[in-house]
């Protein structure tokens, strides 16, 4: 592997901290985006029991509020329990575009990782073919050496810009679809909530 980055040249360290970068959002959304800690299952009819028998107080609220961000958009609802409907889904909808933005954190970083290694790469690429016209000489001819590192720079580079690239992107849209996937769930679970405490339906259907 060091062989294989002395050959590449100095371009290839920006694609080096580009995949480290990655690699670390990965690993950290990965972790984040577990549906245990997005969506416990069971919080909104744990939620909705503890009202029915107690009603809501600020204890309740924030207990609720700290289990996850499923939580943080239930304790939204529960805040303005004794408003009407459009207060709560109001309340409820502020509350989810600040969850939303937690969930979608780092996203954009990795999105843009897997758009420009490939640049990243075409850049060594460049990078390389300057320095294989640089190496020609009408006086000495052509370098033999010079040549080979300049083949090195340009297709290490671009190798390893379409290595780092491709699960990035993967990973983006990974990403993507399941927190698009935990919005729509959160949603759901908070209409239920309003219409709940409401009376507009019970919690099981």
């Amino acid at each position: 592997m060091l062989e294989i980055i002395q050959a590449a040249g100095w371009p290839i360290y920006l694609i080096i901290i580009a995949s480290i970068v990655a690699l670390t959002i990965i690993i950290e959304r990965l972790l984040s985006l577990r549906k245990s800690l997005v969506l416990p299952e069971g919080l909104l009819a744990k939620t909705v029991q503890e009202y029915r028998a107690n009603g809501v107080n600020a204890d309740m609220i924030s207990r609720v509020s700290a289990t996850s961000p499923l939580g943080k958009v239930l304790a939204a609802g529960l805040k303005n329990v004794k408003s009407s409907r459009e207060i709560m889904k109001e309340s409820i909808e502020e509350v989810g575009s600040v969850v939303t933005h937690e969930l979608e954190r780092y996203l954009s970083a990795l999105g843009t990782i897997a758009a420009i290694t490939p640049l990243l790469g075409l850049f060594g690429t460049v990078i390389g073919m300057i320095e294989i016209f640089g190496a020609q000489s009408p006086a000495s001819g052509s370098n033999p050496a010079a040549l080979a590192h300049g083949i090195s720079v340009a297709l290490y580079n671009t190798a390893c810009g379409i290595m780092v690239a491709v699960p990035s992107l993967m990973f983006y849209r990974y990403f993507r679809t399941r927190v698009d996937g935990y919005l729509v769930e959160m949603e759901q679970q908070a209409i239920k909530l309003v219409e709940v405490v409401h009376g507009a339906r019970d919690l099981g259907k």
